[in-house]
C-alpha cells in the first residue's frame, strides 16, 4: 500500500507540475522542480532505507528527473532573472553555456539511469546517484543559496 501511495504521489507531481505556460517561466520552473524534489524525496527515502526499494517507484524517480531536464533550459528567457521569489543566479545567463552543459549531463546521465532499468537497490543507488551529482552541481553555481 505504501508503494501505491508513493507512487501515485509522484504520478500526480509529474503529471500536475508544468502547468503554466512560456508567460510565466518562473513558475514554471519553479513547479517542475518541486517535481524534482518529490522524486529526489522518494529515491532518497529507499537509498536511505527509510522505504524499502520498489523498482517502478525508482523507474518514476528517474523519469521525474529527466523529464524536468527536457526542455528546462527554455525556461530561463531574458527577463525572466528576477520576480516571482526566483532563487537562480545571474550565472545562468552570465555562463549560458556552462549551464547548458551540466543540464545536457543531468539528461544523458538520467536517460542512462532509465535504460539501466534499476531492479535492485544496489543498481538504483548508482543511477540515482549520478543523477543527483547533477543537482548538486548545478544548485552550487546556478542557485542563489538561501539564508
Amino acid at each position: 500500500m505504501k508503494y501505491k501511495i508513493l507512487t501515485a504521489t509522484l504520478l500526480a507531481a509529474f503529471a500536475t507540475g508544468p502547468v503554466f505556460g512560456a508567460d510565466d517561466p518562473i513558475a514554471a520552473r519553479k513547479a517542475i522542480m518541486q517535481n524534482v524534489g518529490a522524486a529526489t524525496g522518494a529515491g532518497a527515502g529507499m537509498v536511505k532505507g527509510e522505504t524499502e526499494f520498489n523498482a517502478v517507484t525508482a523507474a518514476l524517480v528517474l523519469r521525474t528527473m529527466n523529464a524536468a531536464a527536457l526542455g528546462f533550459g527554455e525556461l530561463f528567457p531574458e527577463g525572466s532573472e528576477s520576480g516571482g521569489k526566483t532563487t537562480v543566479a545571474p550565472s545562468i545567463w552570465d555562463d549560458r553555456a556552462g549551464f547548458d552543459m551540466i543540464l545536457a549531463k543531468f539528461q544523458s546521465d538520467t536517460a542512462a539511469g532509465i535504460a539501466a532499468k534499476p531492479a535492485d537497490l544496489d543498481a538504483f543507488k548508482a543511477a540515482f546517484g549520478v543523477a543527483t551529482t547533477n543537482c548538486a552541481a548545478c544548485h552550487k553555481d546556478y542557485r542563489v543559496k538561501k539564508e
